[in-house]
């Protein structure tokens, strides 16, 4: 293996060598880790011939192109343009045009040898140049195509020329001062006594309500992004089939016009054994996803055929918002309708068929002549699919518009989970976009330990150029969908990712970049274009000057309290917390407060294996000790506690003051936005996930421990809100 040749193509295709660890030590990445990521990538490793090839073409494809395939620039008077040409054609003038995204054309003509020299390379005996020119023009923000050609209008180069904002989107309200806070919850642990075992959109009507009426400006949502309807216990939100579309589980079947246009459907529900079936899964303290999921499909095809009945063909209103609805999600709609079709059908036919990966031969990509023939033959099968992504978008969109209708600032805040899994959706359709020989995760942290692998196959950096960045532009555009704003899971992945080549574990993988630059772009346009506030969870590794990087573009930080430690290990007073930042208590990868408080996270964590030895683990209790004493210290010092709890931590549980307490001292805090997660109120005490689990803990499961009318009736729940809203209110002063 040349070693050489590994480091210049780690070099050329942003894999790092170095760097900073969780605990701020200097760290280097494997030889071999290196190696094994550039062979998932499709480099020959193991073939120095092959390799010096590759490396060279790599090389050759970048000079020998004028411009690259995609630019991202911010909003100016001038625009820079790097070109890249052979040395005898610097003094030949060059005529350019901007087709902007509306149709107009914009034109000009420079030379490049007035332009700067910032490189040059050999490539064939062939001498190039790069140089930097500006193109002075005024042009609106959007997605553009620049051409340039010679005198004789031969085209020499185009590329698709985004234009993007300096920064992303911020409510006005949010803009001028006004603090807001809003609960967090995962969809699916919604309790009531109507829903059919999990939440539905339904019932976060119902919290969206009873929150705007208790003051708050938004409910946050875990993903809710398209999972699998035909293997329901796949069910981690962060683990998704697609990232673009829904999770149809969601819908409110009763909720739909067609239901209620179906007696066939109401027969149903309304039997005796469905009605006990429904029970049950409400009953249930952890979500039984195949039980709903079961139901919810034998339903819904009832529901469906209704739909096919009474409004397909008709070219009635309902038919048109349908028919508008497939067009504009176009290709990558009707992959995700046809995905979950193919794999009911499997599954019928006695197939495991988890993902594609398990399909027949035939059938394991989208673009296979078989898949195309199977849609032809079951339309009704594709058209289910796709009435159960309209009917989600549909009662999705009628939340955010009763949140903003109550005068919410924000809504509904959704959340982008940071990769697809392995079996799903979006790699069937889009295999050469992904490097399937790695799966993306963290290195060791205080999280985890060891290391975290989440099987989460990454997109390719350079693959994605070559596609001009449209697979993060449908992303971003569908994920602010019937929003206010879009939390980002792990925004470091606009940077970097830290991938795990197969075979390793988590601590054998290395960070690969992106140009965050660009992926910033195109997040301000599209957030501006949605009216769609963005939060970057940017917890853990953070290099240096990637905070402020994120601030200059707008982007909300994320700042957990427990997170939030000086140097002599006590707690930063939230007044000091940035305000361009959402702040909160706890997350999902967190145990809750009381769990926090009593060390259960820890005695689950050594049950569970986590823990490298009892050395560690007794370090973490006595840190963990330390901690609360601070926490304590830094409470009382604020006056955010009564008087009759105790200065000192061994005598003090977490009792419901306490609880409250830190959630109105949080209140009072500098941070435009504040969320807290409603497990916290009603004092629950075991975690919705553990980080670095799959089987060992019912992660994605646990509900809530009330109904939400019960919740929202309790005294204390509706005095929290009032403290809430009032310390946000006096922190906006």
């Amino acid at each position: 293996m040349n070693q050489e040749l590994i480091e210049k193509l780690s070099l050329l295709r942003g894999v790092e060598s170095n760097y900073v660890d969780a605990w701020g030590n200097p760290a280097t990445v494997d030889a071999s880790s290196k190696a094994a990521l550039l062979s998932a990538m499709g480099y020959a490793t193991e073939d120095d011939a092959k390799l010096e090839q590759q490396y060279q073409a790599n090389l050759a494809s970048v000079w020998q192109n004028m411009l690259p395939k995609v630019l991202v620039v911010r909003k100016s008077e001038s625009y820079p343009l790097e070109l890249h040409l052979p040395i005898d054609d610097l003094k030949v003038p060059v005529n350019w045009t901007l087709e902007l995204e509306e149709g107009e054309k914009l034109k000009g003509t420079f030379t490049p040898l007035d332009g700067q020299l910032v490189g040059s390379e050999t490539i064939e005996g062939v001498e190039y140049k790069a140089l930097k020119v500006f193109l002075k023009l005024d042009a609106p923000i959007g997605y553009h195509t620049l051409v340039l050609r010679n005198a004789k209008r031969k085209k020499l180069a185009d590329t698709r020329f985004i234009i993007a904002p300096q920064a992303s989107f911020i409510p006005n309200e949010i803009a001028s001062g006004k603090k807001v806070w809003g609960p967090s919850v995962q969809m699916y642990c919604l309790r009531s006594q109507r829903n059919w075992g999990i939440g539905d959109f339904t019932d976060l009507t119902y919290l969206v309500e009873n929150v705007a009426k208790g003051g708050g400006d938004f409910v946050g949502l875990n993903p809710i992004h398209a999972l699998y309807p035909n293997n329901p216990e796949s069910a981690s939100p962060y683990s998704p089939s697609s990232r673009r579309w829904l999770n149809v589980v969601y819908i409110d079947v009763e909720a739909t016009p067609e239901y209620n246009a179906s007696s066939e459907a109401q027969a149903l529900v309304n039997s005796n054994d469905f009605q006990w079936r429904l029970g049950e899964l409400r009953g249930k303290d952890w979500v039984d996803y195949t039980g709903v999921t079961q139901l919810k499909l034998k339903a819904l095809r009832l529901v469906f055929n209704t739909f096919k009945e009474t409004v397909l063909g008709s070219g009635n209103e309902r038919e048109q918002a349908f028919q508008a609805f497939v067009a504009e999600g176009g290709e990558n709609l009707r992959e995700q309708a046809l995905y979950d079709a193919l794999q009911e059908y499997f599954y019928a036919d006695g197939i495991n068929a988890w993902g594609w990966p398990s399909w027949p031969e035939e059938f394991n990509e989208y673009h296979k002549p078989a898949v195309a023939k199977w849609a032809k033959a079951n339309p009704d099968e594709l058209n289910f699919y796709l009435y159960l992504q309209f009917l989600a978008d549909e009662q999705l969109a009628a939340v955010d518009e009763k949140a903003k209708g109550l005068g919410m600032a924000m809504g509904l805040y959704r959340d982008l989970a940071v990769g697809v899994s392995e079996g799903s959706t979006e790699i069937w359709a889009n295999r050469d976009l992904y490097i399937a020989g790695a799966a993306v995760g963290a290195p060791p942290d205080v999280l985890g330990p060891l290391g975290q692998n989440w099987g989460l196959p990454p997109m390719d950096p350079g693959k994605l150029i070559e596609q001009q960045y449209q697979p993060m532009i449908d992303l971003f555009r569908s994920n602010m969908r019937s929003c206010g704003a879009l939390r980002i899971d792990h925004v470091m992945a606009l940077l970097r990712l830290w991938m795990i080549p197969a075979g390793k574990d988590a601590k054998g993988g290395a960070y690969v970049y992106y140009n965050i630059q660009d992926l910033l772009g195109i997040l301000a346009l599209e957030s501006h274009r949605n009216h769609c506030a963005i939060i970057g969870e940017d917890l853990g590794t953070v290099p240096d000057g990637i905070s402020e990087t994120l601030q200059e573009n707008g982007v909300h930080s994320y700042r957990v309290f427990f997170f939030e430690q000086a140097e002599d290990g006590g707690f930063i007073s939230p007044n000091h917390y940035p305000v361009q930042a959402m702040a909160t208590l706890t997350t999902h990868d967190m145990p809750t407060l009381i769990g926090f408080w009593h060390c259960d996270d820890l005695k689950l964590g050594k049950e569970l294996g986590l823990y490298p030895d009892d050395n560690v683990l007794q370090t973490l209790y006595n840190d963990r000790h330390e901690s609360k004493q601070k926490i304590l210290d830094s409470l009382k010092g604020h006056q955010s506690l009564p008087d009759y709890i105790s200065n000192d931590v061994n005598w003090v549980g977490m009792t419901r003051d306490l609880n409250y307490g830190m959630q109105v001292h949080m209140a009072k805090g500098s941070s435009s936005l504040l969320s807290l997660q409603l497990e916290d109120w009603l004092e629950m005490d075991k975690p919705v996930n553990v980080p670095g689990t799959s089987t060992e803990y019912p992660n994605w499961r646990r509900k809530l421990s009330k109904d939400l009318d019960k919740l929202f009736a309790e005294h204390d729940v509706q005095e929290l809100m009032s403290k809430l809203s009032d310390a946000r209110r006096g922190a906006s002063n």
